[in-house]
């Protein structure tokens, strides 16, 4: 019966035809978002639809048009304020030209990315942002499992050498290139970079080192061949003992600054490249007895606002996050709505703001 609700208790397309009075087909198609319908019959179902409290099954949908308007997002963790700010431009980019956005963590786990692919492709997505913990050639079956279904990929936060796509990222080298200038600038000549490839010894050799940082993250490498330019510029040897092996985590991160303050010609700047990267070399210098910016300078990777509001406020690297992803979204509703995938680094520029905690280094008699 017209108006009589199915067993579910929820309003069929069936029942919302019958409320317009227009033929179900007409109905289906309106409320689905495909096929032609005259703006007379397409006003008048949505007013039915309206009025019965109709929602549509977006599942249903999409199986039917192809399309289900959703983005699926895999990043490596929601809760760093890094990927929360790239996620807010995705999904500000994304509402704005009518889609939704589901989002999965994978803690920089391969495995955890494989399940959250398959998840998004299961659920049908019409595209995916990812960054990828992929580092290799063997690691990009999952991506390509997605291409091959149709479902476009861009790449964010981080780049992966052995696929071909559309790339949203920042300039990582030249940003780590400048901070480290700063502290050359002045006149800093031992100056450690925290965190390196997670070896448990240092390389022997420069090319050792960069052999490493190439099967680690791209974001990594990047940032450590960026530290590499500013020391060459100045002619400044590079030194193993001055790069953080082992695991990239704050504990970690204590000891191997610990280390670097104990050497017989110790640091006496520190570039740090994440959040957790500064807080492990912070709790070194305050267990040493040493103070930032008197005994050791301190450049840290993306900007916050506990940074500003340290003593001193630490000298920091801004990551234009909400700009980063959506930039990304919008080269992939681009991809989603027809475009051609350009497959192309899409490089957005960071910002050094300078506060206080970069100083000349303390004198040999100090």
């Amino acid at each position: 019966m017209p108006g009589e609700r199915s067993q579910a208790g929820r309003p069929t397309i069936s029942e919302v035809a019958a409320e317009a009075g227009v033929g179900r087909a007409t109905a289906a198609r309106t409320l689905g978002g495909y096929g032609y319908v005259s703006p007379e019959l397409r006003e008048r179902v949505l007013a039915a639809a309206e009025k019965l409290g109709y929602r549509a099954n977006a599942l249903a949908r999409s199986m039917s048009t192809g399309v289900s308007h959703t983005l699926g997002v895999i990043v490596a963790d929601i809760g760093n304020p890094f990927f929360a700010g790239v996620m807010r431009g995705i999904s500000d980019a994304s509402r704005a030209r009518g889609f939704d956005t589901l989002v999965l963590s994978t803690y920089e786990d391969l495995e955890e990315e494989v399940a959250a692919t398959n998840v998004l492709i299961d659920k049908r997505v019409d595209g995916v942002i990812l960054a990828s913990a992929a580092v290799g050639r063997g690691d990009v079956a999952h991506i390509r499992a997605a291409l091959d279904r149709g479902i476009p990929v861009v790449l964010v936060d981080r780049a992966v050498a052995s696929v071909d796509l559309d790339a949203v990222v920042i300039d990582n080298r030249d940003a780590a290139r400048r901070a480290v200038e700063t502290l050359i600038a002045s006149g800093h000549r031992r100056i450690g970079f925290v965190w390196g490839p997670p070896m448990a010894e240092p390389p022997a050799t420069r090319r050792a080192l960069l052999a490493a940082a190439s099967r680690n993250l791209w974001t990594d490498g990047e940032r450590l061949r960026g530290y590499l330019d500013a020391l060459d510029d100045a002619r400044i040897p590079f030194d193993p003992d001055l790069v953080m092996m082992g695991r990239k985590i704050e504990e970690r991160a204590t000891q191997e600054v610990a280390r670097m303050l104990a050497l017989p010609d110790r640091v006496t700047a520190l570039f740090c490249t994440e959040t957790e990267a500064v807080t492990g070399a912070l709790r070194a210098l305050r267990t040493s007895g040493l103070s930032c910016p008197r005994d050791i300078s301190l450049i840290g990777f993306d900007d916050s606002a506990w940074a500003a509001v340290m003593e001193p406020p630490l000298t920091m690297i801004e990551q234009p996050v909400h700009q980063l992803g959506a930039k990304a979204a919008e080269v992939l509703l681009d991809i989603v709505g027809g475009a051609e995938p350009r497959r192309e680094m899409h490089t957005l520029r960071s910002r050094l703001i300078t506060r206080s905690s970069v100083a000349p280094p303390p004198s040999p008699d100090a």
